[in-house]
């Protein structure tokens, strides 16, 4: 088991992270939890109530919004941005989170960097190529890219 890591820059408020688990330059986690093993890059923002699961890696600049649920063994490229909110913005226009929306990324999938995922489920072993903008669940083993994402073959 590696030795964990939190660079002195991380901001870090309420998060539970796991062991082993490295945290890297200038990043801001609040009140989300983090599994053992997994990597948060640089410039990455992780927000309340999202649980990230074991041996994850979340590529720097990227945004994990919160109700977002990532499993075990999920690559995250590079400036990848999840959305909760697809009507912005609902908080500041009825005081209350409740029209955000939950996102789900299953075991073994991979996103690609500069990926924008709205409140979806991406299935297991799922490819997200750079730069799709997903609007609908991707199905387990599917590869998609595009804008919107559509199914371009299977694993």
């Amino acid at each position: 088991m590696s030795k964990s890591y939190i660079d002195d820059t991380a901001i870090i408020k309420n998060a539970k992270i796991g062991k082993g688990t490295s945290v890297w330059s200038f990043t801001n986690l609040y009140g989300c939890e983090i599994g053992d093993q997994c990597t948060v890059g640089a410039y990455t923002e992780i927000q309340a109530d999202s649980k990230i699961g074991n041996n994850v890696t979340i590529s720097s600049h990227s945004l994990i919004c919160s109700l977002v649920t990532i499993q075990d063994h999920v690559f995250i490229g590079h400036g990848v941005i999840t959305i909760n909110d697809v009507y912005p913005p609902s908080k500041k226009r009825t005081g209350s989170t409740s029209e955000w929306k939950p996102t789900l990324i299953e075991s073994g999938a991979m996103i690609g960097s500069n990926a924008t995922l709205f409140p979806v489920k991406i299935g297991r072993n799922a490819i997200v190529a750079a730069g799709a903008v997903v609007t609908k669940d991707v199905p387990e083993n599917a590869v998609v890219a595009g804008n919107p994402a559509k199914v371009i073959r299977w694993n």
